[in-house]
Parts: C-alpha cells; sequence; structure tokens
C-alpha cells in the first residue's frame, strides 16, 4: 500500500482483514467479527440446503462409506440436492484417494493441493493438507514445492497445462515425464496424477461456482477456521456480496423480467425442436457454427465482463498469497481463449476422433484399473441427470439445454462435436449466463454471488447446482481428453 514511500498517514486508512488478508480502505465500514453467511453455501440460503439434507438418510451413508474425512463437508451438503449424482461423485473421489492404486496415498492428497492451489482455492487445499498429514504425508512438504521430490516438482508443467490451456499438451511433455531418469513416472502413476489433477481443478469451479463457505472447524472458539475460501470473505459483506443482499437492478444487468424470460427459453426450446424436425443442417454449416461460436466466446469474459458488470467484481486482482503461492510456479499463467485472435490457428480437437468412450476410457482402465468404469458412471450421470422440470414447469424435455452447456464448455476448450449445431448454443445460452459458466470453468477464483444471481432468475437453487456439476464434469472431461491423446501418441 505504501509502495511509492507514501506517508504514514496513509497507510492508517487501510486496514487488513484478518480472515482473508485483503488489503481495505476504513471507509468500507465493516464489521469484521461476523462470519461468513451460515450455512455450506454463501450463494444458497441454508434452509434450502438443510431441508434436503435432513429429508435424505442416503447422504449420510455415503458420508460414511465413502467421505476421507468422515464428515459431512460443506460440499457433499450442497450436492446433496442431486443425491444420486453424489454416489458416484464420493465412490469416484474415494477410488481415486483410498484405494489401491498406482501412487502413495500422500501424494494423492499433495497432488490434489498443487491442483487447487492453480485457482487458489484455499478450501481445497486446507482440506488435503488435513489429509496429507493423516496419511503419513511429510509435514516439511507443506513449506512449498522447494521441499518436496523431485518427482512431484516435475507435475508442474502438466498441472498448468491442464488447469488453464490444455490443449497445448503434447506427447513431449508426456515423454519428458515418464523418461527422466531416476525421477521418472511410470504410466500407470501418471494416468493417476493427471486424473486427480482434472478432478481438483474441475472441483475447484464447482466450489468456487456454488460459494462453498469454509469448514466450521470445532477446535477454533468462534467455529469458523480462519481461512478464505476464495475471495469471497466476510469484508466482502461490505461489498454486496453477501447473502441477505441478494437484490439485482435490472440497470445491472439489462435482463427482462425474469418470468418472460423462462417462457421465452421454454418457446425457443420448443421452436428449436420443431426446426430440428424440419430440416438437418449440412456438415459445412455445422463447421461454421461452431467456429462462429467459438469465436464469439473470446469476448465473453475477456471482452466484456468489465462492462456487464460493476467493475468492483474484479478491481481487487488476486493478489497470490503465500500459503497457496509455495505449491504452484508459475502463477501468472491462466487460461487463454483457444480461438485467441491474431494468434496461430490451433486445431479444433474433433471430439470424434479421440473420444472418451472409445479411447480414453479404456486407456485409463488399462493403465489404472476400474476408475474409468467409475468416471464413465459418473460422466454419465450428470449428462443424463434429470427431474423433467424447469423452475416451475413439469414434464419438460431438459436434454437441450444439458447438451448445450456441456458442450459449450468443451467449445471453450477446443473441442468440436460433428454431429452439434452450436447454432443451439447462442438460441438457449442467455449472455450472463454464458459469463457465469466461462467465469466458473476457466477463472473459477473470479466468481461472484453477482454472477450466480444474474442468470435464471426463476429457477430453483437445486437446479443452478445441476448447472455446476455439468460445468465441473464437462472441465473435467476435456482435460482427460488432451491429456489421455497426448499420452496415446506417447505410445503409438
Amino acid at each position: 500500500m505504501n509502495r511509492g514511500g507514501g506517508s504514514p498517514s496513509a497507510a492508517a486508512n487501510y486496514l487488513l482483514c484478518t480472515n482473508c488478508r485483503k488489503v481495505l480502505r476504513k471507509d468500507k465500514r465493516i464489521r469484521v467479527s461476523q462470519p461468513l453467511t451460515r450455512g455450506p453455501s454463501a450463494f444458497i440460503p441454508e434452509k434450502e440446503v438443510v431441508q434436503a439434507n435432513t429429508v435424505d438418510e442416503r447422504t449420510n451413508f455415503l458420508v460414511e462409506e465413502y467421505s476421507t474425512s468422515g464428515r459431512l463437508d460443506n460440499i457433499t451438503q450442497v450436492m446433496s440436492l442431486h443425491t444420486q449424482y453424489l454416489e458416484s461423485f464420493l465412490r469416484s473421489q474415494f477410488y481415486m484417494l483410498r484405494m489401491d492404486g498406482p501412487l502413495p496415498l500422500p501424494y494423492r492428497h499433495y497432488i490434489a493441493i498443487m491442483a487447487a492451489a492453480r485457482h487458489q482455492c484455499s478450501y481445497l487445499i486446507n482440506m488435503h493438507v488435513d489429509e496429507f498429514l493423516k496419511t503419513g504425508g511429510i509435514a516439511e512438504w507443506l513449506n512449498g514445492l522447494e521441499y518436496v521430490p523431485q518427482r512431484l516438482k516435475n507435475l508442474n508443467e502438466i498441472n498448468k497445462l491442464l488447469a488453464h490451456r490444455p490443449w497445448l499438451i503434447t506427447k513431449e511433455h508426456i515423454q519428458k515425464l515418464v523418461k527422466t531418469g531416476e525421477n521418472n513416472w511410470s504410466l500407470p502413476e501418471l494416468v493417476h496424477a493427471v486424473v486427480l489433477l482434472a478432478h481438483y481443478h474441475a472441483l475447484a469451479s464447482f466450489v468456487f461456482g456454488s460459494g462453498i463457505n469454509p469448514e466450521r472447524d470445532p477446535e477454533i472458539s468462534n467455529g469458523f477456521r480462519l481461512i478464505s475460501v476464495n475471495n469471497f470473505c466476510v469484508c466482502d459483506l461490505a461489498n454486496d456480496n453477501n447473502i441477505e443482499n441478494a437484490s439485482l437492478s435490472g440497470s445491472n444487468f439489462g435482463i427482462v423480467d425474469s418470468l418472460s424470460e423462462l417462457e421465452a427459453l421454454m418457446e425457443r426450446m420448443k421452436r428449436l425442436q420443431e426446426d430440428r424436425e424440419d430440416e438437418e443442417a449440412s456438415q459445412e454449416e455445422m463447421s461454421t457454427r461452431f467456429e462462429k461460436e467459438k469465436k464469439e466466446s473470446l469476448f465473453v469474459v475477456s471482452g466484456d465482463t468489465f462492462h456487464s458488470f460493476p467493475h468492483s467484481d474484479f478491481e481487487d486482482d488476486m493478489i497470490i498469497t503465500s500459503d497457496v503461492s509455495r505449491y504452484i510456479e508459475d502463477p501468472g499463467f491462466g487460461y487463454e481463449d483457444f480461438a485467441r485472435r491474431g494468434e496461430e490457428h490451433l486445431p479444433t480437437f474433433r471430439a470424434q476422433d479421440y473420444t472418451w468412450e472409445n479411447h480414453g476410457f479404456s486407456l485409463v482402465n488399462r493403465l489404472y484399473s476400474d476408475i474409468g468404469h467409475l468416471l464413465d458412471e459418473k460422466f454419465r450421470m450428470v449428462y443424463n441427470l434429470t427431474y423433467n422440470t424447469m423452475a416451475t414447469h413439469e414434464d419438460v424435455d431438459t436434454t437441450m439445454l444439458r447438451r448445450a452447456l456441456f458442450n459449450y464448455v468443451h467449445c471453450m476448450f477446443g473441442i468440436r462435436y460433428d454431429d452439434y449445431d452450436y447454432g443451439e448454443v447462442n438460441q438457449l445460452l442467455e449472455r450472463s449466463l454464458k459469463v457465469y459458466i466461462k467465469t466458473v470453468t476457466c477463472y473459477p477464483e473470479r466468481t461472484t454471488k453477482r454472477m450466480y444471481d444474474s442468470y435464471w432468475r426463476q429457477f430453483k437453487h437445486s437446479e443452478k447446482v445441476h448447472v455446476n456439476l455439468l460445468l465441473m464434469e464437462a472441465r473435467m472431461q476435456a482435460e482427460l481428453l488432451y491429456a489421455l491423446r497426448a499420452i496415446t501418441r506417447h505410445l503409438t
């Protein structure tokens, strides 16, 4: 703050938040002593999540059976709005963290920490620091990457690329890891590591997208562990980020009345269905629509967010604390649009050339047995999950909407499905939803409650959590496709 040799009196106008360590102006009148909004999520009223949990004994059974911490943590509570999915999620996560596999248990948790650190997700970092120590990890490693074995340090590059620009991963990256002499990774170990990295990058998206609160800690006097989950903190209560102050002025977003917005979406879905039955677009036209959508996605966050949302949402670009930065290298490396203007054209990843079902699944299963089946079940579960409702409407086929969400994420990662009409994405996903999707998927640490509230204002919170689950799984699958394709190329 006093960088340019400014007067000490100027410094007196600021204070340091004891929770997230942000520097704040005193005139914001923050009562820092308040805890964060109660309940598991800063975005969802506590009663909505608690009601779901009290009704469902299945959740408690799943936690006993598959939770590594043995407690009903905040992520699990929010996901329990969709118990069917939760079971698939917990089973696959338990398998990769606790069951027989190529990597020692402490390595698994340290890799989770490295992955979460790419998005400054202190919620997941804290969770896995505890688990790392419980499973016999060497405490000194928690001082940072310079204290860990070279093998783990060698994962830095692939962690960075997977998290932010997975399309840059090549077979050379794989060769470097498996052919480094005494510090080399076997292919089964590397596949296990890649699955963990992709899982925790994607889970960070869910944590930020759902506003997951810090865990209550019984050992701390006021019940809260003093950590910042993301850049959402007590001090944000002074900045329209709290749950009680959720009103949105139409002028902020230029959104039509939310009821007519819902009816308009229903109408567009109906019209698209009819158009689909009437005529089929040519392959050339489908390709053109994909390229158009890919280019348009350029302008969604990088060119548009700063105008769509009040500047305060982004004004304090995250200053990465040493607690997080010790686990990563090159902290400034982030997502860049696949279709960047003026850069050499990257080839589109044609999904038909390397699919999860025909290629990725069998490779994963061969090198790290059974995880392929568990991941496949999880991908199918989230993609097909439906209650045939949309806000207040019942008996609605939401397949079209679910596919648009999933494919839009893949589009931002340069993955194209030949049989999908990308014109549907523009018809079904409004501007504020696209901003939200791109932020949660590509820059999750920037997500705010204002963004979460800005789209689908008539929809239930459980439906928005379903959106977050779709975004998380689409992101994980995209990362895996690029990494597994590189491994396949290394093998051939």
